[in-house]
Parts: C-alpha cells; structure tokens; sequence
C-alpha cells in the first residue's frame, strides 16, 4: 500500500470524499478540453535509437517522425519494465508490476492476471466510465480465462472484463501458440470439426516440431523455439488444429492494423479509446514483401518501417474520418531492443552500425537503461507544444492518472496507486515529471531507480534489502549513458539520500 504522502504528492487537487482519489489538472490548463479519441499506440520490442527522429539514419521512419513534429518528444521516457507483460500490465493498472505477484512473461495460455473492472477500476474501464467506447487491437500477453483454456468455446475473463468494449487480439506473442486471433473472447474463423489443442506441458501426438523436422523451418533458432512448427517457423509451446483459424505472420501488421481502421471509422462519431499494441518488431520477424530491403539493416529493420506505415494508415484514418485534430495520439513500446531473440534472422549481421539502443547501454531483459528507456511521443494538435523535446522523467503507468484528469475522473483510493498525474507535462506545457521511476529487470527482485541524473542500483543480489549494500551502484545518466562509471564510492552520502527515496518507492520506509 502506498503511502498517504506518496497520494498527496501523486493525486493532485483532492477534493472528493475519503474513500475516493481525485485528479485535477494544474489551474492554467482547465481550459483543456476532452479529446474526442484517444489512441495509444505501442509497439514491441522497438528500441530508443530505432527511429528517425531519436537518431536513427538508416531506418526510414517517416510518420513517426512526422508525429514526433507535430508534438511532444519525451528523451527520459519509461516502461516500468524491460520486459513485455509486466510494462502492460502497468499500463492497465497504474501499478509497479513488482507489487503483484506472478506479474513476468507469460505462457499463451495463462489466466488473465489484470484485476477485471467488477474488482478494480483499470485504465479502459475508466475511460469507458468517462463516456469513451474502448478498443483493445493487437498483442494482449496479459492472460486470459483462469488457467484452463478451451479455446474452442468464448473465453471468460477476456479484454471485455478488464474494460474493453470490443477485442481482437494475440493471446501472446507471435513466437507463443495459439497462433490466432480472438474477437470478444471467441477465436475468429475457427471450423468447428478441426478443435484446437494446446499444450505448454508436454507434446501432442501427430505435431510436427522444429526439433523433429529442422529441414521445415524458414530460419533456425534456440532451444525453446523449437515446439510447433505454423507457417514454417517453430514456436514455443504445442498446438493441434484451427487450421483455418491460423494467422500469416506476413499479414500481422495489415490484419491488425486493418482492424484498427475499421473501428475508427465506425466509432468516428463517438468518443473513444484504442489500444493498439502491434506485434512489430517482436520476433519471428516476418514483415510484408512490400517492406523487404526498405531499410539499410535487413529483416529488424524492415519491420520497422512496416512500423512506421501501420503508424501512417492509423492517422491517415483519422484523417479521412475528419477527427485527427481532435485525437490524442501517445506513441511508445512496451521495452527495449532485442536484436537476436530466439530466432537466427540475420538481424545482428544486418545492423550495419545502427543502435537500437541509441546511446544508452543494454536494451530488453536489462537493467541497463536501454532496456526501459524507450521512444515516447504524445501528439494532440492544438493543445501540445508541437515540435518540442522534453527531458521530464515519465513512465507509461502515468497514463492512468493522466488520463483521468483529463477526462475529469475520479476513482478509488488504492486504484493506480504508483500512477502520477503528468497530463501538463505530457501535452509539454510543463517541464516537470517525475521526481523518482523504479525500473525493473526480466527477473522480479532485480530493480533499480532513476533520480534526477542519476540511476541506483541498490544491490547486485537483493534490490529490495532495507540496508545499503557495499556494492550499490551509482551512475550519472547525463555524463555517463554507457553505465560504466560507477561512482557510488566517491558520493557515500548521495547514495544514502536516494537510497532512502528509493526506500519510500517501494512502501518499505
């Protein structure tokens, strides 16, 4: 439970009953009006240096950058964590995913661990309380159901549990089975007399493998990849069935992104709210032939210019609908880079000198900064500075009590707890952000935190010990982003004060 001053200092403006948090936006930005859509677009996998308009040179990235003009660039923006679930289930709840156990990567078929909107108030379900139709497209990798999967009949609990009105989803990622698509719960063109099986235990009988039949595969790739061989890549886990139900992985990004459109276009009279989690550039890589050698860095960077077009046709929508001046567009991805992950794609070969990373060090599965420090760009035209960079420390898990504010709602105490209200900064009419982020590794005990300049990594072996470690790490993100001075050592009591805050984060204080 967070603390009463971390509410104060989080929950601007109280003024409701005891048993509500209330957010306000700050006195000169009242006049802001509610958006009539509200987009979040986040993509996998893509790092900091990915694109054009935070240093990359040899990946096109068009719209992105044309975003990115047309507002607010954030350098010093964070997913909670350097792994997929954990940040979107942040995203969702407004929490530290630390706090919850059973928050890390996920099995395609483990149960839904987001509270559903009858337990606890989520981001969708907020804003479908504010009046706005909500959309979830694309990756989930949140589970789904409550651990026994017929896949063949609706799924309860699904996105419609945690607040989405309407879902077509991934179950997990591309190199996870199902292989499907699921619309409200049901999986989409499944023929009923080929069932789907699936099984993260042991093998089915009669699926072939890519242990069994290398010979099958399109690329080689690890160990754990080598389960169910769909559309001549192996993925982790075993699955039978739903022939006609399977996805292209080709045709990911245009399905999705169809999907997207179409419910623009039918929603374009009516507030709403799209969640639209792309697979790019989670591997296996496979974008569209039309993207193949249009960029300078093989497959990877192929993908993220199919990317960066999924990004285009999403405002071209909106655009054609006649609302794009009034939607407000928040641009990011759940991690860090990965250049090799499970499959042997030529990406590392291929880099030809870009960094994903950009300047910083690591990228996904790390607590080096590069695993959380990510590309985020909000765009609401007429109401962000447009054209700016901001150095403010923010987290994707401030959307909820940002977003709150903005729509002007209120919700119970204990609900987004870790959220703060960054809506000023995040429009770039403030420069302020966070005063401390704690970021989070792969593994659940490994944590670090960013304060002011300066990143702290308690211990090499327990992140949470309630002492000061001999071994704590301290570096200056502004001299150093490589993360190789430490210099804990040379500052003993700067490293005691942010020990302390870094104390106060985590309740234990």
């Amino acid at each position: 439970m967070i603390k009463d001053s971390m509410f104060v200092r989080t929950l601007v403006g109280c003024a409701c009953a005891a048993c509500f948090a209330c957010t306000s936006l700050a006195a000169e930005d009242q006049n802001i009006p509610r958006p009539k859509a509200i987009i979040y677009f986040y993509a996998d996998d893509l790092g900091y240096g990915d694109t054009g308009c935070y240093g990359a040179t040899k990946i096109p990235t068009p719209h992105i950058d044309k975003l990115a003009e047309q507002g607010v660039r954030f350098t010093n923006a964070h997913s909670t964590t350097s792994v997929c679930t954990p940040s979107r289930y942040a995203v969702m709840t407004g929490e530290y995913p630390w706090r919850k156990k059973g928050v890390h990567i996920l099995p395609g078929d483990a149960p839904l661990i987001v509270p559903t909107a009858d337990r606890r108030m989520t981001l969708p379900s907020m804003l479908k309380k504010a009046g706005y139709k909500t959309c979830a497209v694309g990756k989930w990798h949140l589970g789904l159901g409550n651990g026994e999967i017929d896949w063949n009949k609706p799924i309860s609990p699904n996105p419609r549990d945690v607040g989405f009105d309407e879902s077509y989803i991934m179950a997990a990622t591309a190199d996870r089975v199902p292989c499907v698509y699921i619309r409200n719960g049901i999986v989409e063109n499944l023929d009923p007399d080929d069932p789907i099986e699936i099984s993260y235990k042991k093998k089915i009988p009669g699926v072939p493998t890519g242990r069994e039949h290398p010979e099958a595969l399109r690329y080689s790739c690890n160990n754990q990849h080598m389960d169910t061989i769909i559309n001549g890549i192996s993925r982790i886990g075993f699955m039978k069935g739903g022939k006609s139900a399977l996805w292209k992985d080709c045709d990911l990004a245009d399905d999705l992104t169809n999907e997207a459109i179409a419910f623009i276009e039918k929603n374009k009279e009516t507030p709403f709210f799209l969640y639209f989690a792309t697979n790019d550039i989670h591997t296996p890589r496979d974008p569209h032939g039309r993207f193949l050698g249009k960029s300078q860095c093989g497959i990877r960077g192929d993908a993220v210019v199919q990317l960066d077009d999924c990004l285009g046709r999403i405002v071209q929508a909106l655009e054609k609908a006649g609302i794009k001046n009034d939607t407000l567009i928040i641009f990011s991805s759940d991690n860090g880079p990965v250049v090799i992950d499970g499959y042997y794609d030529g990406a590392l070969k291929d880099l030809n000198g870009h960094r994903p990373s950009g300047p910083w060090k690591g990228g996904k599965y790390s607590l080096d900064e590069g695993g959380t420090r990510v590309p985020f760009i909000v765009s609401w035209p007429g109401h962000t500075a447009d054209g700016t960079t901001s150095d403010a420390l923010i987290s994707q898990m401030d959307l909820a009590a940002s977003l709150a504010a903005l729509t002007r709602q209120t919700y119970p105490d204990g609900v987004f707890p870790d959220s703060q209200n960054l809506m000023s900064t995040l429009l770039g009419q403030k420069k302020q952000g966070r005063k401390n982020l704690v970021e989070q590794a792969l593994s659940e005990t490994r944590l670090a935190m960013v304060s002011g300049d300066y990143k702290y990594i308690p211990s090499s072996s327990d992140n949470r010990a309630k002492k000061k470690s001999s071994d704590a790490i301290l570096y200056n993100l502004k001299n150093d982003p490589g993360e190789t001075d430490n210099i804990a050592k040379k500052y003993p009591e700067l490293v005691q004060k942010i020990h302390e805050e870094f104390l106060h984060e985590l309740g234990t204080k």
